[in-house]
């Protein structure tokens, strides 16, 4: 057994699945067992579980294709507009705004949607990794530009759609668990299966450890590179599908606003180096439930959202202190010199 245990504490995810399993029971006493209860209406599951899950969907998305990113010491604050480019032109093609010849089929949009945030990965990554310029300011440029042509797309309204097949997306059930769900699972489970299983995982810790060493051993970091920005448009990409499902429409002044900050914050809580260098897809999906839990939080207790970015600032500062080896030598040498006053 305690083998066991200590085999378990060794994982990257371990610590974020505790302070997750935390949350949950201080919400459990918070609200006198009330979080956890659960209902089943047509079939439904529903509770404030459930919510995390449904509302965090998009975040744990996110966040698989922003660990893979950051595992390389780059970043990528460009998948909230590529959100609001997907949400604009699924919703538009299923509105009949644009490409009137699909006659709004659902199927069409999502391809259509999905297939534009891959375009815009690749655009980013050929920005960091033939031209060479600092992800964060290549990235920036589709942040930017990103939310315009959205804009454009939609000729800068609000575009509503009332699609029950295009609803399902957010909104729809399987065997009584929320879609969103069943998308996470997969798109997550591929990503684990991918770098767990096949070489491409090492050579990416690799490249985040030293690129130029990668470069002499015979890795294509500027490949690895477009692959992976690649995948994290891709990924934005279907999380703009769930956000424009959830909200009927698409609103490209909001759509994704601000995400971005909270996926480098789930990679981060999930313990991947933002520097670059060992990463775990498993525990960035558990940062993202525990932002997604503290957000719950704050509102079940009626305190002003507002509260809710303090709250991610200090677990910012948390993190950085955590991961800084000027911090960590400071407080091993304090502890040291208790010790020796103790000890006289």
């Amino acid at each position: 057994m305690r083998e066991t245990w200590n085999r378990l504490s060794e994982k990257q995810y371990f610590r974020p699945l505790i302070i997750f399993i935390i949350i949950l029971l201080f919400n459990g006493i918070v609200s006198k067992g009330e979080f956890f209860t659960l209902s089943i209406v047509d079939g439904h599951l529903y509770g404030r579980i459930i919510d995390i899950v449904r509302n965090g969907s998009k975040l744990m998305i996110l966040a698989g294709g922003m660990t893979m990113i950051l595992a390389t010491g780059g970043t990528d604050i460009s998948v909230g507009s590529i959100m609001a480019i997907s949400g604009a032109i699924a919703c538009s093609i299923v509105n009949g705004n644009i490409f009137p010849s699909f006659n709004g089929n659902v199927a069409a949009a999502i391809i259509l949607a999905i297939l534009a945030g891959t375009v815009s990965g690749i655009w980013n990554g050929f920005l960091v990794a033939k031209i060479k310029i600092q992800p964060i300011v290549a990235t920036m440029i589709l942040m930017v530009a990103g939310r315009g042509i959205a804009q454009l797309i939609t000729r800068g309204k609000i575009v509503t759609i009332t699609s029950e097949t295009y609803y399902f997306i957010n909104g729809g059930y399987i065997c009584g668990l929320p879609f969103p769900l069943f998308i996470v699972l997969f798109l997550v489970g591929f990503l684990v299966l991918f770098t767990g299983r096949t070489a491409f995982g090492l050579f990416l810790e690799s490249v985040g450890c030293n690129p130029t060493a990668s470069k002499y051993v015979g890795i294509k970091v500027d490949r690895m590179l477009l692959a992976i920005y690649t995948l994290s448009g891709a990924f934005a990409a279907v999380a703009g599908l769930i956000e424009s499902a959830g909200i009927k429409g698409a609103d490209c002044n909001n759509a994704g606003l601000g995400i971005e900050m909270d996926a480098i914050l789930a990679v981060a809580i999930g313990g991947t180096n933002l520097m670059g260098g060992r990463f775990s897809i498993p525990a960035s999906v558990i940062g993202a439930l525990i932002v997604q839990s503290i957000t719950t939080t704050v509102l079940a207790l009626g305190v002003p959202a507002a509260y809710i970015r303090v709250l991610k600032a200090l677990l910012i500062i948390i993190i950085c202190l955590s991961q800084s080896k000027q911090f960590k030598d400071l407080v091993i040498k304090r502890k040291m010199i208790n010790r020796k006053v103790v000890g006289s």
